[in-house]
């Protein structure tokens, strides 16, 4: 395949804002699919995957280019995809002779090289995690699938289903995730504006109903952010009852109005988090979900960038909010309720160990039911989650 050379250097100011700038990866890509408006589907797709893959397997390119060149990535990614790689493309380190030679030894390398891990995240994770580490790290390299969640004030899953096969969208339904559609391809951007479905991973999907809500109740999401798990928490409560949504960004609450407005939810007050409004709050929800910020590891697959931006000090930081959080969160709940706590990591420091060391200093609680996803596990994300209440 031809590779065209206004798109191979398009490719390197990217990369350089995801390693050199620590940009968000999804950020960078559709900044620069708006400025370039006139490139095809097919260039899309060329620029897209060539940065996607090279940012997911910066290793295994760096050892196959022997270079830290990210021209040399993308020759080593062009040439084991199938792309001619032009005379014209220069890069630093192994000739595309080379690369194919040392292909043959990668299976030799480090599993922090051949997964693509730095080294400090491969070796925390394997002291945490233990055995499992290796399937869950090469888990998390896979391509992730598309998950919708069915909009119940809207539709039935059957129902939503049955017109996407008409628009030519083949899916099926997840067993697992009651509310969940897969689908065999991506979403036509047509159809996101649709309000009888959300884009949201089946793991995620999973975290709502684990509250154990019903309706008529008063809900919290302390850390709502666009919304996702919050519209799903409305959308089983069937418009009875109240949903409080807080975060500290005004932005990604407005976020979450509008799709609230979009999916037609009435029982939803937004509020921007403040000392002062958590007070308010205090003692009033029958139940309250904790979607704690952290490390996002368990969406590696969907954010590789994540690997190259987080750092142990980094961590630590967030595992210290985890803490906090659950310290002031479930003193919003009135008598009798119970909180869930989740988090999108496989890390047990952010999951299991959290909630032992709350049930140490803190002996009112008690776990009633607790979940880890793993990665893979039904193709779907990574997620932790534990339903605690008052003993």
């Amino acid at each position: 395949m031809r590779i065209h050379r206004p798109l191979a250097e398009a490719c390197l100011p990217l990369l350089d804002s995801v390693f050199d700038r620590n940009e968000v990866l999804d950020r960078v890509m559709g900044q620069a699919f708006r400025e370039n408006r006139k490139w095809g589907k097919r260039d899309r797709h060329f620029v897209a995957e060539s940065v996607w893959e090279v940012v997911r397997w910066k290793r295994v390119f760096s050892f196959l280019a022997d270079t830290e060149d990210p021209a040399g990535w993308l020759a080593a990614f062009w040439q084991q995809s199938g792309y001619e790689c032009p005379e014209w493309w220069q890069w630093e380190g192994a000739t595309l002779e080379e690369m194919a030679e040392r292909r043959a030894a990668l299976g030799e390398q480090p599993r922090a090289v051949r997964e693509s891990y730095p080294d400090w995240l491969d070796t925390r994770a394997e002291e945490e995690i233990g055995d499992s580490w290796s399937s869950i790290a090469s888990a998390l390299n896979r391509k992730a699938p598309v998950f919708l969640r069915v909009n119940r004030a809207e539709s039935g899953r059957a129902e939503v289903r049955e017109w996407l096969n008409e628009q030519g969208v083949g899916c099926s339904e997840v067993a697992e995730a009651p509310d969940a559609l897969k689908l065999d391809d991506s979403l036509p951007r047509a159809l996101f504006q649709d309000p009888r479905f959300e884009i949201q991973d089946g793991g995620s999907q999973l975290i709502a109903p684990f509250l154990d809500i019903q309706p008529g109740m008063r809900v919290i999401d302390a850390c709502a952010g666009a919304g996702g798990k919050t519209l799903h928490l409305a959308s089983l409560m069937q418009g009875k009852g109240e949903i409080v949504a807080l975060d500290v960004s005004q932005r990604r609450l407005d976020e979450l109005w509008r799709r609230a407005k979009r999916a037609g939810l009435r029982n939803l007050k937004v509020e921007k988090w403040s000392d002062m409004g958590l007070s308010k709050w205090t003692g009033w929800a029958d139940r309250v979900l904790i979607d704690a910020p952290c490390s996002g590891l368990g969406t590696i697959r969907r954010q590789p960038d994540l690997k190259w931006r987080l750092d142990e000090k980094g961590l630590g930081k967030v595992i210290r909010v985890q803490r906090r959080l659950l310290d002031h969160y479930p003193e919003l709940l009135r008598a009798g309720g119970s909180f869930v706590y989740a988090t999108c990591s496989v890390l047990p420091s952010e999951n299991e160990t959290q909630i032992g060391n709350l049930l140490e200093r803190d002996g009112r609680w008690e776990t009633e039911a607790s979940r880890a996803v793993h990665p893979g596990e039904h193709d779907f994300d990574g997620f932790f989650m534990a339903r605690l209440r008052a003993r």
